[in-house]
């Protein structure tokens, strides 16, 4: 399955610019968060395809405007095509929000989500807007990642982590794939397109 992972910045590419036949073959949208909701709806719109998002800890308007036309995966569990995605949205707490966590409050949703994927079967894909600690997060508070999501992990052995929030551009040396144990970790950063 060919999937279009978005995160934390809009790209002209595909708002500006967009031609379908770009992304042909894509069969899923996944925002990883800190999109605007317009620029999600626009996709869903010229990709008559199943968009999944979680929110990130910008995305304050989703609460009263949700993107039209998208599923939103947060702490809970979505199925399509055979494949179980998992999401948790926000990130660490910095200056407090609505989408933003400390570790403990993480880690009881990590709980929660973990219980509900042993009832679903499992999870193959982990969606969340943070990345993990010491796996592609960065060094200040802000975009330091949550120990927690070790624990989806080892637990679920997920094929692939899907994250955003940690700009690509941040970094001298950005890195879009890293590989903990079996799990494949992607930064959506701006646009990728991958297949599963």
């Amino acid at each position: 399955m060919k999937i279009l992972v978005l995160s934390d910045q809009e790209s002209p590419y595909i708002w500006d610019y967009f031609d379908r036949s770009n992304f042909e073959g894509v069969e899923l949208v996944i925002s990883c968060g800190d999109l605007k909701g317009i620029y999600l709806s626009f996709i869903v719109t010229m990709l008559p395809i199943p968009l999944l998002y979680v929110p990130g800890n910008h995305d304050t308007k989703y609460v009263d405007e949700p993107p039209e036309g998208g599923i939103c995966i947060d702490d809970d569990i979505f199925e399509y095509k055979g494949i179980r995605f998992a999401g948790l949205g926000g990130c660490m707490e910095y200056t407090g929000g609505v989408y933003q966590y400390s570790e403990k409050v993480m880690n009881k949703r990590v709980k929660k989500l973990l219980k509900l994927a042993k009832k679903r079967g499992g999870i193959d894909i982990f969606v969340s807007h943070a990345p993990t600690l010491h796996l592609g997060d960065g060094d200040d508070w802000c975009h330091k990642g949550f120990d927690c999501f070790y624990n989806i992990y080892n637990t679920c052995s997920p094929k692939f982590h899907f994250h955003g929030h940690q700009h690509l551009n941040y970094s001298a040396k950005p890195e879009r794939y890293i590989t903990y144990e079996n799990t494949k970790i992607v930064n959506a950063f701006n646009y990728y397109i991958l297949e599963i």
